[in-house]
């Protein structure tokens, strides 16, 4: 598993594994959910970071709009 998914995973209140990260706990669905709004907010910062602030309005709208992400 990629470092930075396990450390937004951890953020989120998802437990892992400590041996090798192949298994994992989610306590509940708010788990999952912020585990996915650390996703897009970490893209959306490496977006922001690159120089590509024009994606960003979009991004967060799909978030939004499409996956019902709050901010």
């Amino acid at each position: 598993m990629n470092e930075r998914i396990r450390e937004l995973a951890e953020q989120a209140g998802i437990s892992l594994s400590q041996k090798d990260y192949s298994y994992y706990w989610v306590e509940s669905a708010e788990d999952i959910e912020k585990f996915a709004e650390l996703i897009i907010k970490d893209c959306v910062d490496t977006l922001e970071f690159h120089g590509f602030e024009d994606a960003v309005p979009y991004i967060k709208w799909m978030a939004t709009n499409k996956l019902g992400v709050e901010e």
